[in-house]
């Protein structure tokens, strides 16, 4: 049998949100330089949509305690999504009803939120 050794997925998924707030940071201060203030917000807020939609990711789909029942843990992984998915739509609709904002500034700053999935996943696998 050949043993894997892979990262605590709860730990991973934590170091994802941590790196796309740092991101959701950068892109509201390059916003901000290259437009306004306005900018600024609505990027912090399409990061930050991004980013709380990984957290609740994070506690639903990989609990407290390590999952060893192989069913158990899928259906864990499938309600983390779907309680991101939820969490994604229910802030969209919010800020979009609520605020007036930069849309591209609002949905750059979501979109390059996932480039640090991307490389946090790549990089987690090879330790």
């Amino acid at each position: 049998m050949i043993a894997i050794d892979l990262p605590n997925p709860r730990r991973l998924a934590i170091s994802v949100v941590l790196g796309q707030v740092a991101v959701t940071a950068l892109c509201a201060v390059v916003s901000w330089g290259i437009a306004d203030s306005r900018a600024a917000v609505s990027a912090l807020l399409g990061g930050g949509i991004s980013s709380i939609a990984s957290l609740a990711m994070a506690y639903v789909g990989f609990g407290k305690e390590a999952v060893t029942d192989p069913h158990r843990a899928v259906r864990a992984f499938f309600a983390g999504e779907a309680a991101k998915v939820a969490v994604v739509i229910v802030l969209f609709i919010v800020v979009l009803k609520t605020m007036k904002v930069v849309p591209l500034a609002m949905l750059g700053s979501y979109v390059a939120t996932f480039a640090v999935f991307w490389v946090f996943l790549a990089n987690g696998m090879k330790s």
